[in-house]
């Protein structure tokens, strides 16, 4: 049997309160749940959204807005990846509830596997942006 999981809706980004942080929520359901389930997915805008958008695209100036739809771009993108490794890991095996931390500290270790996918996307990702937003 296909137990593959499937993402049914994403809605954010959500700024956390008294956090440096962007979330989205994800439900994800696998074909032997009866009911789809939720993931909070936290990216660390100082660990995770300025290191790659740094990597991406240098020092990159532009409007305010020009500035918020790539951050609303790289953010998303890295959410994505994350839940991707996550499930890698079997960490969303299990239907439950799940909070998804940037991965910083005991979770540091996963940085290395975003890095990666990461590469593998950057042409791609760097298109999209320039589509998006004309830098």
């Amino acid at each position: 049997m296909n137990n593959k999981l499937t993402i049914s809706d994403v809605s954010g980004p959500f700024r956390e309160p008294r956090e440096p942080i962007f979330s989205y929520d994800y439900s994800v359901q696998r074909a032997t749940w009866a009911t789809p389930h939720g993931i909070r997915v936290k990216v660390s805008i100082p660990d995770e959204l300025e290191i790659l958008r740094e990597r991406l695209l240098g020092p990159v100036a532009g409007s305010a807005g020009q500035q918020l739809v790539i951050g609303k771009v790289l953010s998303r993108t890295i959410a994505d990846w994350k839940v991707q490794i996550a499930e890698g890991e079997g960490m969303l095996a299990e239907r439950r509830d799940v909070m998804l931390a940037p991965f910083v500290g005991p979770l540091a270790h996963l940085f290395q596997k975003l890095e990666v996918l990461f590469e593998q996307e950057k042409a791609t990702l760097r298109e999209e942006i320039r589509k998006r937003v004309g830098l």
